[in-house]
């Protein structure tokens, strides 16, 4: 795998649950440190539009025939509006990780998704589906989903676009940018 693989990392934006939806923002790069564009697009607090509005705007996108990964932190924007990763993975061709600091604690999900949701079931698988993988990184271990790729090329993947830190730099910057955007400043651990 070339060291300048360029991936996608993503992020949404701080919201209020008052709010109707919230930015979402992407950050192409090469590798770990080279920004070659920023996509953004908008979904539904607790929706369920964050799958294909994720794949409208990758498959929309100029960089497209260039990307190789599509990285996402955590499995699920604007709230609970679940991604179905194998979905995205097969709509852009593209291998999709989902990265996360602390690992799912799933039966707080579940409490969370019956108390909110009728559609609570279907939620829950989504964000059920695959192993939930641990990561050691050279800071604190990371948690990770992933399909459309093997593990060890997952591990290479981060490898490739973690420059300090855990996560890795395209999310950090897809974070940094949607809440500097919605905040006028930009906080958090990044």
């Amino acid at each position: 795998m070339k060291s300048e693989i360029r991936v996608i990392g993503i992020d949404d934006a701080p919201f209020s649950f008052k709010s109707v939806e919230t930015l979402v923002v992407g950050v192409v790069m090469r590798g770990k440190s080279y920004v070659e564009g920023i996509l953004s697009t908008k979904v539904k607090v607790d929706g369920t539009d964050s799958t294909a509005k994720l794949i409208e705007m990758i498959n929309s996108t100029r960089h497209k025939q260039q990307l190789r990964a599509i990285l996402v932190d955590g499995v699920a924007l604007g709230g609970f509006n679940v991604l179905d990763i194998d979905e995205l993975a097969a709509e852009t061709n593209l291998p999709v990780l989902t990265i996360t600091r602390d690992k799912p604690d799933l039966e707080s999900i579940e409490n969370a998704l019956r108390k909110h949701f009728t559609d609570w079931k279907a939620r829950l698988e989504l964000m059920s589906r695959g192993e939930i993988q641990k990561i050691e990184t050279s800071h604190k271990p990371i948690w990770i989903k992933h399909s459309g790729v093997e593990l060890s090329k997952a591990k290479e993947i981060i490898q490739l676009t973690t420059m300090r830190g855990a996560l890795p730099e395209p999310i950090r910057l897809a974070h940094l940018i949607a809440s500097g955007t919605t905040k006028g400043e930009s906080y958090g651990n990044a």
